[in-house]
């Protein structure tokens, strides 16, 4: 978990002290980063464990859970197949984010394959319960979901997982915009889109949920 701070700090996804990971351990309680930290920062002694309602099993003097837990512990709560919750705030991911932009060109392969179109949930008050709530309806078919105003969360079967997949989004969201910057995508077809999709489990074994497509409102290819 502390390698994986030091990661998306070094990958500019946080400032200051910015950004969350959270991961479920064997016995059923989960590990967290602590808030007021640099994610550059984060030593072993910092991390804080706690129950699946929120409270502080274990922790070193002056070290408390982020305020976000509360979202962590929906994710937790709503997909029984999580076992690592990432939040932070990806530049590219973040910039549609708080241009009320969602995700959803199909003009790269490996992302339609493996994680899908990523859903923006509206506006919530960072820290409150409202956080967790916006991105309630999105968890059961999502594995990534961005944040109005606010950045980006992703799950996975693990804590790598769920950093591997932030990782995806931010590159996504990353393509997407010089895409959109060179005119637009010229889109994936619906057929080549099922095959994709097939290829999720047939070939890349692909973990967590995807959303689907109705293949029915892709853009045709141009003749």
């Amino acid at each position: 978990m502390c390698d994986l701070c030091y990661k998306m700090w070094q990958k500019d996804w946080v400032a200051a002290n910015d950004g969350n990971l959270s991961a479920l351990l064997p016995d059923g309680t989960l590990l967290c980063t602590p808030t007021g930290f640099s994610k550059s920062l984060i030593k072993p002694h910092m991390l804080v464990r706690i129950d699946r309602e929120g409270n502080v099993l274990e922790a070193g003097s002056g070290y408390r859970p982020s305020s976000e837990i509360k979202l962590h512990l929906r994710c937790y709560q709503a997909r029984p197949d999580v076992a690592g919750v990432v939040h932070a705030h990806p530049p590219y991911a973040t910039a549609y984010a708080a241009a009320g932009i969602a995700l959803t060109d199909y003009s790269m392969t490996e992302t339609v394959a493996t994680l899908g179109q990523v859903p923006l949930a509206p506006y919530a008050t960072p820290s409150t319960r409202e956080v967790p709530d916006s991105v309630a309806p999105y968890l059961q078919n999502h594995d990534a979901v961005l944040l109005k105003n606010h950045g980006a969360l992703a799950v996975g079967g693990d804590l790598v997982s769920a950093f591997y997949r932030m990782e995806t989004v931010e590159h996504y969201a990353k393509v997407s915009l010089f895409v959109h910057l060179l005119g637009g995508p010229d889109e994936i077809s619906p057929q080549n889109v099922r095959d994709l999709i097939q290829l999720r489990t047939t070939t890349y074994h692909a973990t967590g949920r995807h959303p689907g497509y109705d293949t029915n409102h892709i853009h045709q290819e141009k003749e």
